[in-house]
């Protein structure tokens, strides 16, 4: 199986998140001899963290550089200092990093940044069984931007906090022509996730068209009438 974590943090090693992310735990637990295991952080102060928190497993790839939904050689990131020392809201949206911590102050660097399907392309990730974006404010671009006839992805999890409703809907309907259909919440520990499954469930499809429309309180009763397959 090949999985792929963009935004990987510093894995399940973050005191602050309680030694937890859920990615990372669905990981080590399907992980198989044969599996493939692809890692993308920005924040170079991870780095450390992941090669521990993957020291025990083998053909695992851990990358140091930003997925972007274009070819920008560089990306200017942002963290507030009150952050640390992991720094998991690193973005390259200042307002996204103030949004969240509005007193502290901002910082910033220039870290290597790489197209999402360049990405795939490079790394020969065609067929992918489990993909995790978490990418602070880039999720929606990013996932817009991937090129669903060149690379085939079983099951997409991506982070739906910071996404307004109209992105929200286009996403739905743009992953349902892609013919994905809306599986419940994904493998964020604490249901920040959506998942996306390259199924098609018709009944699963007519829900989540209101998913922009309810709010995220409401997902788990939504999602208790789900067809789970």
């Amino acid at each position: 199986m090949y999985f792929v974590h963009l935004g990987a943090g510093a894995g399940d090693l973050d005191k602050r998140s309680d030694l937890r992310c859920g990615f990372t735990e669905f990981i080590k637990k399907n992980y198989s001899n044969n599996s493939k295991i692809f890692i993308v952080e920005a924040n170079p102060a991870n780095i450390k963290k992941l090669k521990a928190c993957y020291k025990d497993f083998k053909n695992v790839n851990i990358f140091n550089f930003a997925i972007s939904n274009n070819n920008l050689n560089k990306l200017k990131l942002y963290y507030a200092t009150e952050d640390s020392p992991h720094y998991q809201v690193c973005s390259s949206d200042i307002k996204h990093v103030k949004k969240y911590y509005p007193d502290s102050k901002i910082q910033s660097f220039y870290i290597k940044s790489i197209s999402i399907n360049n990405f795939f392309k490079n790394n020969l990730l065609y067929n992918i069984d489990y993909l995790s974006i978490d990418i602070e404010g880039l999720d929606y671009e990013v996932l817009m931007s991937i090129n669903f006839n060149i690379f085939k992805i079983k099951n997409l999890s991506i982070e739906y906090l910071h996404l307004d409703k109209t992105q929200k809907k286009k996403l739905i309907r743009y992953l349902s022509k892609k013919g994905y259909s809306y599986a419940g919440f994904g493998y964020d520990h604490n249901n920040y996730d959506y998942l996306f499954k390259k199924k098609k469930i018709i009944w699963n499809r007519l829900l989540s068209k209101v998913l922009h429309l309810i709010s995220t309180k409401h997902y788990k009763i939504l999602n208790y009438f789900l067809i789970k397959n």
